[in-house]
Order: structure tokens, then sequence, then C-alpha cells
């Protein structure tokens, strides 16, 4: 059975819900609140606001949302067209005529109910930006990670190029100058073709000793474990022998209870720092230290050269970047460290780099 009026096939259409008409007393914090959140909603019109002082918080807020502001408050009582009327200025007097007030069809809210119920919305203002602030933090990481990620794949081609010219490709060079020499000299000079033979036989295994080492560095970690403790062994022998440069090593703890990316980063870290030894430090020995422990891991990366201000460099972007800073400092970052440089000139130079461990990194046997 249809409904009177109703034709076969027709359908009611749904009437918007009509929105709440809400006049605010008060433009302090609690009216500021409530201009905020009512602002965007769709449901609710503001018809005015009452404020005595012409200096309260809110006023400039309605002016801009375009609220109609009044100074006497009794004005609002009187709107033809108002359901809901917030008084949220704690004043008694104001109180005491609301109890008095009685319309058919308007609704009041004041005292402790309206007072609570603008710092629930409060907290929700407050909550709403904490989680915006966050997501733009993580935004931010994201977009350095990004960043970071293709400048170090540019910078790590750049110098492996760099390695495989300057000393690959150059012994190899002198060692094919060395093999002509001796093949106009093995009749006419055979003991002289046997020093440069000898001779082109060191540079040889130094041209092997470098190819090594550009292999290793273009896959420093074992893919199929991700060894962080071994890489670092092997780089660090490695190191001393290509720069001269005296190296320690100290370990403690299990490097299993961390995530692959953690000990990429680190390997990166230590990498840039001793690369920094390398070239500015005029170092002769330098130690590393990994300490991984059940909340925090720590690697501190010590030498005893010349050292630097650092604070001078701090405020000189150029030098940061010269001195290869800014690159242990965001690759900490991008793990959730930080990193801490600590040097005075004629006195060497100490980085420390700490990074929380997460649940799941600090408790290899849970059940995460």
């Amino acid at each position: 059975m249809r409904p009177t009026g109703v034709k076969k096939g027709s359908v009611r259409k749904r009437q918007p819900a009509a929105a709440t008409h809400v006049a605010i007393i008060g433009a302090g914090r609690g009216g500021t609140a409530l201009l905020e959140i009512f602002a965007s909603d769709p449901l609710v019109e503001i018809v005015g606001i009452a404020e005595v002082n012409s200096e309260a918080p809110g006023l400039t807020l309605a002016r801009r949302l375009k609220v109609p502001v009044i100074r006497d408050y009794r004005k609002l009582l009187a709107l033809e067209h108002v359901d809901l009327i917030i008084d949220v200025t704690g004043d008694s007097a104001v109180g005491m005529v609301l109890q008095d007030f009685h319309r058919m069809g308007v609704a009041v809210i004041g005292g402790a109910s309206a007072k609570f119920m603008w710092q629930l919305i409060e907290a929700r203002i407050r909550a709403t930006a904490e989680i915006e602030k966050t997501l733009n933090k993580y935004q931010s990481l994201y977009r350095l990670y990004v960043k970071e990620a293709g400048a170090a794949v540019t910078e790590e081609r750049t110098r492996i190029a760099c390695e495989i010219h300057d000393g690959l490709v150059q012994n190899l060079a002198g060692m094919n100058f060395k093999l002509d020499l001796c093949q106009e000299l093995v009749r006419k000079k055979p003991k002289t073709c046997q020093t440069t033979l000898r001779e082109t036989k060191a540079q040889l295994k130094l041209a092997i000793q470098e190819a090594r080492q550009v292999i290793f560095n273009l896959r420093p970690l074992h893919y199929d474990r991700l060894d962080l403790i071994p890489a670092l062994t092997n780089y660090l022998r490695s190191y001393e022998t290509q720069y001269h440069i005296k190296t320690e090593f100290a370990v403690s703890g299990d490097e299993t209870t961390l995530f692959p990316r953690t000990k990429i980063f680190l390997f990166r870290i230590v990498q840039e720092a001793l690369s920094n030894v390398q070239k500015h430090a005029k170092a002769d020995r330098v130690a590393v230290q990994l300490a991984i422990g059940r909340e925090v891991l720590t690697v501190t990366i010590t030498d005893n050269g010349i050292g630097f201000d650092v604070d001078a460099v701090s405020r000189d972007p150029e030098k940061w970047d010269h001195f290869g800073v800014r690159g242990i400092v965001e690759r900490a970052r991008l793990v959730g460290g930080e990193a801490r440089i600590e040097s005075k000139r004629g006195r060497g130079t100490k980085v420390i780099i700490k990074v929380p461990l997460g649940k799941k990194e600090a408790e290899p046997n849970g059940t995460d």
C-alpha cells in the first residue's frame, strides 16, 4: 500500500538537515575554541557572539568568519533565529539571567557544563594540531629520506668512479706500459726486464687489492645476511691499508637485534666519518666503538687529528657540508637517532651517534 499522493516508482527525497543556530556569550578562550570548531561544521550556523572586552582573542576570529559581534549579550536572547545559547564567560550575573530565561525551542548551556564542553573541544583541537604536526614531521623525514637516498646513490657512483679512474685504471695503464717495455728489453737487457717484471707483478697485486676494494664499496654488506660487524671489520682493515691510518674496532652487543635498514645506514655513517678523517683530520689513528644495548645503539668514532672549531663550522653551511658533518647528522636522523660532534683544534674529533632501538630491535625473541 502506497502513501496517498505518492506516484508509483517515485522516490521521496530526503530533506537536508536544518542547521542549528548557535549564539555564543564570551569571546575568550572558550568562545575562541567554540568558534574554531563550529566554523567548519556545516550543521551549525553561528548567529552572533557577545563580548564586552574589546581585546578578547576571539573577536578577531569572529570578524574573519563574519560572525556578528555585539557587546550586550541580552540582544542574543532576543534573536528570532536562535536554537542554542552557550555561555562561556564564567560570569555569575550572566548565569543568573540565563537561569531565568525560558523560551520555547531555545536551549541554554552555561556554567560548568559549558566549561566542560569547550575544554573537550579545545582538547580535540590540540589533538588535531598535534596529529598534523606529527604528520608534517614524518612527511619531512620521508622527503629527506628520498633526497638522501638519491644523493647517496649519486655520491657513491661518483666516488667509486673516481677510485677506479685514479687508482685501478692508472695502475693498469702503468702495467701495460711496463709490459711493452719488457717486450723490448727481453732480448737486449734480460736483467732489466726481470726487474721490470717484478715491479709489474707488485703493481698487479696492488691493482687486485684496489679492485677488491671497489667491489666491496659497491656491496659492503652481504645482502643475504646483512652482517654489519664483518662488513665494518673488512672495511676498517682495507681503510688502514689504503690510507695508512691505524684503526681500532671494539664491539659489544648482538647485531642480530638490528633492523637491516639500521645496519645499512650505520655502515654509511661510519664510512662518511672515516672519509672525513682521511680528507681533513690529518690523523694517524682512528677508533670505532659500536655498543648495541637493550634500548639504545651507540657508535663512537674518535681520531687524533688536528680537530676543528665545531661552533664556527655549524654557523657556516658551506663548511658544514665541506667537513661532511651534514651527511652524518642527516643519516642519523633518518634512523630516528641523533649525531653529536665534539672537537677542538689540536685535540682531535669525536663523533657520537645514538639511535634508539624499537621494541622489535631491542627484543628479538619477542612476539612481534
